[in-house]
């Protein structure tokens, strides 16, 4: 298996945390924007997209600023996808703030998908 490569995004959003977070951490959310459909049980979520099943165990989440998951295939690697948001002490703008890996040869690809998913949600809290 070849070695995945950390990558990070920026996406400035205007809406508030809190809403934002409601959007990157529960299934309701999360299915509005990032999968067809999220269910969760306890720890572990699974994102559903066109009949194609994915499971996520939750790593870590603090309230209105981060939420972690780890593709429970990657479960023996340093893999991971967190959704952080920042908030600019200054001008208090809001950006969500994406860390994921894939293979060299996939960078690009991950990040349009991120960027097509990023641009649902950014319609869904109309900011776009």
């Amino acid at each position: 298996m070849e070695e995945k490569i950390k990558y990070e995004m920026e996406f400035p959003i205007q809406a508030s945390p809190s809403l934002l977070f409601q959007y990157i951490s529960t299934p309701s959310g999360l299915s509005e924007w990032y999968a067809d459909n999220v269910n969760s049980r306890g720890e572990f979520f699974t994102f559903i997209w066109e009949g194609s099943e994915e499971k996520a165990k939750l790593v870590s989440k603090k309230s209105d600023e981060r939420i972690k998951f780890k593709w429970v295939d990657d479960e023996d690697t340093p893999y991971f996808f967190e959704l952080r948001i920042q908030v600019d002490d200054i001008t208090k703008d809001v950006s969500l703030m994406i860390t994921d890996f894939a293979e060299e040869d996939e960078i690009d690809e991950g990040k349009m998908l991120w960027e097509n998913m990023v641009g649902d949600l950014k319609q869904i809290l109309g900011s776009a």
